[in-house]
C-alpha cells in the first residue's frame, strides 16, 4: 500500500492507532468529534488512549497474529510514535495503508540516514559525521570541533541517548558510556532559540502549516511552548517553507514537526534543521485550544483524505507541560483566566514522566 492508494473514509470509518500514549489519546479524541472510530494497538495495559476507545488491542509489536487482527478491523493504520518496529510496520502496510509511509520511517528513525536526507535538499544542519568505534569518535571530533553532541542513531528522545563533549572529556569513556554500536557527532550549536513547524499535508499534495512555535526545555524535556515565536515574519516564513519542502520531498501524509535552531550572524538570523518528528509533536498542543483547528484533527484529516483545515491562531499562546510531580498542582491552572487544563490519565507522577499540559490564550497585542 502506499498513500496514492489511500481510499477516502467516511464518518463510522475505523483508524487504527500504534501506541497507547497521549498522543494517541488525542488523535483518538479528535477522531471522535469527526464521527471516525479508533482502535488503539498497545503492549501497555496501562495505556491511557485505551481510555477513550471503544476497542483495544494489547499485544506486543511482534505478535503477529495480533497484528493481523488489528488490521482486519481498520481501514486506515496511523501511529503516534516514530519508533515503530520495521517488521510490525511492514506487516501492517500489507493489509492496510500505513500513514504516514512505513518507508518514511528508514528516513527519520535513523538520525544519520535523516540528517543525509535534509542535507541533500539543500537544508541546513548543524556539521555532523558518523560514528561506530571510539577511534572514529577522536576523528570526528577533530573534524567538528568541541563542544559537539554526540547521539545514538536510533531510538533517543527528550535527551536520552546522547551527551555533550567538552574540551578535556575523555572520548573514550563517553564512547564506552553511549553504550551503542552506531552513533552520529554533532556540532555543537550557538543558538539564539529553538523553534518548530507542524506542519499538515494531504494525500493530494496540498500543504498547511500552524504559526512557527518557540520552545523552551528543562532537563532536555519540552516545558513551555510559545505561538508565535519571537522571530521575524521573513525568518517564520522560511521555517514554514522548509518544514513544506521536508514534507513533499518525503511525499508525506499527516502531520510532521520540524525543529530548527535559529542561529544569530553578522547578516541576520539563519536556520538549521535540528530534526524531524513523523508525527503530532509536543510542541504542537498549543493547537488545540489556541487555533481554528488542532494538530490531532489536521492529522486526522489528513490521513481520512479529507480536506485540511486553514489554522487560524486565537491569541498568544503558551503550552506549558505538567512533568512529574508537576501533575499534582493541576487545580490551580484551573482558576487561571484563559487557561485550559489537559490531563493525561496516567498513573503515579515518575521524574520526567508527561503527565498533561496547560494552554494559555491570550488576546493577540495589536500591531
Amino acid at each position: 500500500m502506499t498513500a496514492s492508494a489511500t481510499k477516502k473514509l467516511k464518518p463510522g470509518d475505523t483508524i487504527g492507532i500504534l501506541g497507547g500514549g497521549q498522543l494517541g489519546r488525542m488523535l483518538a479524541m479528535a477522531a471522535a468529534r469527526l464521527g471516525l472510530r479508533c482502535q488503539v494497538f498497545s503492549p501497555d495495559p496501562d495505556s491511557p488512549a485505551f481510555d477513550v476507545v471503544q476497542n483495544a488491542t494489547c499485544a506486543e509489536y511482534a505478535d503477529v497474529e495480533a497484528l493481523e487482527l488489528f488490521a482486519n478491523d481498520c481501514d486506515v493504520i496511523t501511529y503516534e510514535f516514530e519508533n515503530v518496529p520495521a517488521a510490525t510496520a511492514m506487516i501492517l502496510d500489507a493489509r492496510r495503508p500505513v500513514l504516514p509511509a512505513q518507508t518514511i520511517l528508514t528516513t527519520t528513525q535513523d538520525r544519520l540516514i535523516e540528517k543525509n536526507f535534509i542535507t541533500q535538499l539543500g537544508i541546513g544542519t548543524a556539521g555532523y559525521a558518523d560514528v561506530s568505534s571510539a577511534a572514529e569518535l577522536r576523528t570526528a571530533i577533530a573534524k567538528i570541533g568541541l563542544p559537539a553532541v554526540i547521539k545514538t542513531r536510533r531510538f533517543g528522545y527528550d535527551g536520552k541517548g546522547q551527551a555533550i563533549i567538552r574540551e578535556g572529556d575523555n572520548p573514550d569513556q563517553v564512547w564506552n558510556d553511549l553504550a551503542t554500536k552506531s552513533a552520529i557527532l554533532e556540532a555543537f550549536v550557538p543558538f539564539e532559540r529553538e523553534i518548530s513547524v507542524i506542519a499538515a499535508r494531504g494525500a493530494d499534495g496540498h500543504v498547511e502549516c500552524f504559526d512557527v512555535t518557540e520552545n523552551e526545555h528543562c532537563d532536555h524535556i519540552l516545558k513551555f511552548s510559545y505561538a508565535p515565536a519571537n522571530i521575524s515574519d521573513p525568518l517564520a516564513e522560511q521555517a514554514r517553507g522548509i518544514a513544506e519542502r521536508i514534507a513533499s520531498a518525503l511525499d508525506y501524509v499527516g502531520v510532521l514537526a520540524v525543529e530548527l535552531f535559529v542561529v544569530p550572524g553578522k547578516n541576520g538570523a539563519t536556520l538549521l534543521v535540528n530534526e524531524i518528528a513523523p508525527r503530532v509533536h509536543n510542541s504542537g498542543h498549543w493547537t488545540l485550544d489556541g487555533a481554528s483547528v488542532s494538530q490531532f484533527e489536521q492529522h486526522i484529516r489528513a490521513i481520512a483524505g479529507w480536506p485540511l483545515g486553514k489554522p487560524v491562531r486565537h491569541g498568544q499562546v503558551t503550552m506549558t507541560n505538567l512533568i512529574g510531580n508537576d501533575i499534582l498542582d493541576y487545580e490551580k491552572w484551573m482558576t487561571v483566566p484563559g487557561a485550559t487544563v489537559h490531563l493525561y490519565g496516567k498513573g503515579a507522577p515518575k521524574p520526567g514522566r508527561k503527565m498533561g499540559h496547560v494552554t494559555e490564550v491570550a488576546p493577540a497585542a495589536p500591531k
